[in-house]
């Protein structure tokens, strides 16, 4: 949301076409070459041939990120099946991480469809990322913030999207482009008070997310965190 408020009100919003879209179909746009540059997952990187990380900013946390999360009513290792958001994809390809050199459980994966999240009972596990995790937060007898769990895994934290294009893009461009970016970020709270309506959740909590569990930087620990994270999907 930072982000997008600095590109609503930058310059550059007159020469970029700035497409809304979930993160899912962000990879694909970008991956089919679609768009030039785009905020995509990071579990992407391994099925593009090559790819340029454009900016300094992400998508990342530290510890807790609160909106990405494995809700279950049995423990991990009663889980059978496990249903994976379809408007994600690092977060999916994590969970595959964690389940198998983490927990150390093998669940049947399936791949969900809107209202997935209403079959998450008896040892069917679900994977929900985004707004609808603070109204299913505190529902299930269990339930695991999955930056959490890699973080206790690796002691890093963890990248869920970066700016990447297919084409190394124009030095220029990208220099504005970061500047809007890092206004975006120095101005969360102004971003927070002009957006909150659009928000579905309350102002406090909008606060606590979007300014200390969502870490924006990508500075060199969450590059060694994405490197291995990237390390571990070729392990699948």
């Amino acid at each position: 949301m930072p982000f997008k408020w600095a590109l609503k009100k930058s310059d550059l919003l007159e020469r970029i076409d700035l497409q809304e879209d979930i993160p899912s179909i962000c990879a694909q746009k970008l991956k089919f070459k679609q768009v030039d540059l785009a905020l995509v997952p990071v579990a992407l990187l391994v099925e593009l041939p090559h790819y340029f990380i454009e900016t300094n900013y992400c998508i990342g946390a530290f510890k807790k990120v609160d909106s990405v999360k494995l809700y279950s009513d049995v423990p991990l290792n009663e889980i059978k099946t496990i249903t994976l958001d379809y408007q994600s994809k690092s977060s999916i390809t994590l969970t595959k991480v964690l389940s198998k050199f983490f927990w150390k459980i093998n669940p049947e994966f399936i791949n969900g469809s809107p209202g997935f999240e209403k079959n998450t009972k008896d040892k069917n596990a679900s994977v929900v990322i985004g707004d609808r995790t603070f109204e299913l937060n505190g529902k299930y007898k269990h339930e695991y913030d999955l930056a959490e769990e890699w973080f206790k895994f690796t002691n890093l934290p963890f990248v869920f999207a970066a700016w990447v294009s297919t084409e190394k893009l124009d030095e220029k461009f990208i220099q504005e482009f970061n500047i809007v970016l890092k206004d975006g970020v120095d101005s969360c709270l102004s971003a927070i008070n002009e957006s909150i309506d659009k928000l579905n959740i309350s102002k406090e909590k909008a606060i606590e997310y979007l300014t200390k569990r969502i870490d924006y930087k990508l500075d060199d620990e969450k590059k060694k965190a994405m490197n291995l994270f990237l390390n571990y999907i070729k392990q699948l």
